[in-house]
């Protein structure tokens, strides 16, 4: 009777070894599935916000590069009338 209840003990640790053993590597893989998942969608959500980004930057420089050349011009435009105004200013005093 006592190889019966070790044999029924020892076959029931085995069993239970073995459940264990496959909820871990179904736990395991489903980890990896998961953990792919997320690290393949992140990667095509980067790229996304990387385009949307290098848009926005060249939009930027191109924006930039507008107000610098309106600056230059208004510049140009008060300095000729600046001369103009003191040409005026000397006939008037002179």
């Amino acid at each position: 009777m006592k190889k019966t209840i070790k044999n029924t003990a020892k076959e029931k640790v085995s069993k239970a070894m073995n459940t264990t053993k496959s909820m871990v590597i179904k736990a395991n893989e489903f980890a990896l599935n998961t953990t792919e998942t997320a690290v393949t969608e992140t990667i095509a959500v980067t790229a996304q916000w990387q385009t949307v980004a290098d848009k926005a930057l060249k939009g930027g420089l191109k924006l930039a590069a507008n107000q610098q050349d309106l600056v230059f011009e208004t510049l140009v435009s008060i300095k000729g009338q600046l001369k103009n105004s003191k040409k005026r200013f000397k006939k008037l005093v002179a």
